[in-house]
């Protein structure tokens, strides 16, 4: 369905890169990966083209969309920890907002020049929805988010649909927490499975996290990136919610981890610490990803419980490895 197309993505080093990379090589794409200047990336595959820019200037990524004429734009890149965007918010802004709109306009230009049609598919977050009361969220839920991550984000959404307007076929993937083994351990849920493993080879005693009682909607990330792919193949501008519709406690999460591990006493090896809770943080956040199920078949394959198993299965290994 795909041979013969060409894609860019941007943040191709990250979680989401990674497999995205690897589905659209599957798909007999021409991938070519984004990394900023200098960066010598070592774990991106052989087949896959590198083109350095720094994203948050216009012309450096135009260079990029003009060079390679691409069908397909992801753009995945940008910082993605909402606690860091309380110790940055400018760095926030600039990365995850400005980025955006030079990807964005770069692509209307190459489509404009060209004649060429360029699908891009945006990552968007769930978190412009924190401040929103009700649950689930749909892609009607108003835009209100309640951190400088979420404000970024909101921008590039808002931007997506302003040159949605324009003629560029730009999607925005509404993207709920999705979690996989190349997740890095500054978040929770590899945090939490990282620390099982440690504990479980008794290189670590105790496990210290923040509010347990907050609760996600925890996806696979290859699912994630499913949908991602699925929505350029779309070839329509849109958003989409992308989630599992269910949520569960940071407390369920390192429960069944460890459980895994055989661990049945966990609430003995876990302590809480207020140093650990974000400011302003939405105890619920679960989303309703119908329209991406009727309009692009798409729909979670992976469970919170094997992703829980899959993600401490990884962490144990790695131990037995060292």
């Amino acid at each position: 369905m795909t041979a013969g197309v060409t894609a860019v993505v941007t943040g191709i080093t990250g979680q989401d890169g990674h497999y995205l990379a690897e589905q659209l090589l599957a798909e007999a794409v021409d991938v070519h990966g984004v990394v900023r200047i200098g960066a010598t990336p070592c774990d991106v595959r052989p087949e896959v083209t590198i083109h350095q820019a720094r994203l948050t200037d216009a012309e450096s990524v135009a260079a990029v969309v003009d060079a390679v004429e691409p069908d397909f734009v992801f753009h995945l890149a940008g910082m993605s920890s909402v606690a860091a965007s309380w110790e940055d918010p400018v760095h926030a802004t600039e990365v995850n907002a400005l980025s955006t709109a030079a990807v964005l306009d770069a692509c209307l230009r190459t489509q404009d020049r060209t004649g060429k049609s360029i699908v891009v598919v945006n990552a968007s977050s769930c978190e412009i929805f924190a401040g929103s009361p009700g649950s689930p969220q749909t892609e009607t839920t108003p835009i209100r988010p309640i951190s400088p991550y979420g404000a970024s984000k909101a921008l590039g959404h808002n931007l997506c649909q302003v040159y949605r307007a324009r003629g560029l076929e730009a999607s925005n993937a509404v993207l709920y927490n999705h979690e996989s083994p190349r997740r890095p351990t500054r978040y929770v849920t590899r945090k939490i499975t990282a620390a099982v493993a440690d504990i479980a080879a008794g290189r670590q005693e105790r496990l210290v996290l923040g509010d347990l009682n907050v609760r996600r909607d925890w996806g696979w990330a290859p699912d994630y990136v499913d949908a991602m792919y699925r929505m350029a193949v779309h070839g329509k501008g849109d958003d989409f919610v992308v989630a599992t519709g269910v949520a569960h406690s940071i407390a369920d999460f390192a429960a069944a981890a460890f459980a895994v591990a055989g661990i049945s006493d966990w609430q003995e090896l876990v302590s809480t610490d207020e140093a650990f809770i974000r400011p302003a943080e939405r105890a619920a956040m679960v989303g309703d990803a119908t329209k991406a199920w009727e309009s692009l078949g798409w729909k979670p394959a992976k469970s919170f419980q094997e992703i829980v198993v899959a993600m401490v299965e990884s962490d144990l290994q790695r131990e037995r490895n060292t």
